[in-house]
């Protein structure tokens, strides 16, 4: 269900529509981030960049403090959301099609409907970013309730994701030399968190010290058995929506989400390789 919910999300964040409502609001859209922190963090409010780097935990602070609280300074927290849905429903009306959208398509308004009902299933507690989206009101139109319910499952996944990272003793730039040591991306693609080649070569040390990397930077096996279990406590603490919803429900949701996720896919707006492992036809 994240491999099919996660690029209906993060359309937001790579589609050409978001990035004129980004320049409206006066953000440089040269490149993603003044956007992306904006879009992603104003439903925490008007955030500081401690709380925000926080949340999202595998970017370097000072990246962060590049954006945050500049954001705030170009617009308000209530008229980046706002905003928010336009470039959502913009974007959805360009890729899922005019028609689609405008005379919702019987499947995408079950599709919104089922995956509404995961999305209000999913306990908040300890998860900021799921339940700074919670919050927020929902739309009327079944393509944005569809995506206001996608990221709220995907927080609420990555809420319990980071738990896991911190129960297996991985900080920030830990998290992300290990998920490069076992293959998810080249170390390249990492780059956009900001962390520094001195931070990223010290965090490989100590994973090397651990014994989860080996002096090759490819993850040992203990390192990969360290990953699978972060893999599997995520998933764990992501169930409950969806053993809410029902093993029948659910897959109906993934069956009606397969039509969409093409098309979001099919696009070639999400970038080919990805730090998330994600979007792979």
């Amino acid at each position: 269900m994240w491999h099919l919910l996660e690029p209906l999300h993060a359309l937001l964040y790579y589609a050409p529509e978001a990035f004129e409502e980004a320049a409206a609001l006066g953000y440089g859209t040269g490149e993603r981030w003044p956007s992306y922190f904006a879009w992603r963090a104003a439903p925490l409010g008007a955030a500081g960049p401690l709380r925000v780097a926080s949340a999202f935990y595998s970017f370097s602070p000072a990246t962060v403090a590049r954006y945050v609280p500049a954001a705030w300074a170009t617009a308000d927290p209530a008229d980046v959301l706002a905003a928010r849905l336009r470039a959502v429903d913009r974007a959805y009306r360009a890729v899922l099609g005019e028609d689609a959208v405008a005379d919702p398509d019987p499947g995408l308004a079950e599709a919104a409907v089922l995956a509404r009902r995961a999305a209000e299933a999913a306990s908040c507690a300890g998860r900021p970013l799921a339940a700074a989206n919670a919050e927020l009101p929902w739309p009327d139109a079944p393509h944005l309730v569809l995506w206001q319910a996608a990221t709220v499952l995907r927080e609420h996944r990555g809420d319990g994701h980071l738990a896991a990272l911190l129960a297996a003793g991985l900080d920030p730039v830990e998290a992300l030399v290990s998920f490069a040591a076992a293959g998810a991306a080249p170390e390249p693609v990492f780059a956009s968190r900001g962390w520094s080649a001195a931070e990223w070569s010290a965090a490989r040390d100590r994973l090397v010290a651990r014994g989860l990397v080996g002096a090759d930077g490819t993850a040992t096996g203990a390192g990969r058995d360290l990953r699978a279990g972060i893999e599997r406590r995520t998933d764990e603490l992501a169930a409950a929506p969806w053993a809410a919803l029902g093993p029948g429900e659910a897959d109906r949701l993934a069956d009606l989400l397969g039509g969409p996720w093409l098309a979001v896919i099919g696009s070639g707006l999400l970038p080919a390789e990805n730090t998330l492992g994600i979007g792979k036809v």
